[in-house]
């Protein structure tokens, strides 16, 4: 079924978002202060790409550790973001989501649309794992 998923998703729209994505890594990468973004922005555009079957996570909470992007530094990494990328990137997500809720098949989609809009406020200290993996997290 994830396969499935994934591959409507990607040619039907989610390709669109995971270029823009792509692009502001890119533009991150730009700039030497930008790199930990555009890091940030590379490993969420494959998932942008491939939602399905993977959930974003908190570093911290997958390693019980806190590093650089997870701690005071990557909060305020995440408020420079919000101001520069992230609400853009969260308007394309709400904007496809809303369109993808028309149908009841979008719904699905719409859904992961809405999850990517809510990671693109903050991205640095987020990481991408597989369901299983996020579930042991979460039980934990």
């Amino acid at each position: 079924m994830r396969l499935i998923g994934n591959i409507i998703w990607f040619l039907f729209g989610g390709v669109f978002m995971g270029l823009a994505w792509f692009l502001f890594g890119i533009l991150a990468f730009c700039t030497i202060i930008g790199i930990p973004w555009g890091r940030s922005c590379f490993v969420i555009a494959q998932f942008s790409f491939f939602p399905f079957g993977k959930q974003a996570i908190s570093r911290e909470k997958l390693t019980g550790k806190k590093d650089i992007g997870t701690g005071t530094l990557g909060f305020i990494g995440n408020v420079l973001w919000i101001l520069f990328a992230g609400i853009w990137l969260a308007i394309g997500h709400l904007t496809s989501a809303v369109m993808c809720a028309v149908t009841i098949i979008g719904i699905p989609f719409a859904i992961q649309h809405i999850k990517l809009a809510i990671i693109s406020f903050a991205p640095v200290g987020q990481t991408i794992v597989s369901n299983e993996t996020a579930n042991a997290v979460h039980r934990s």
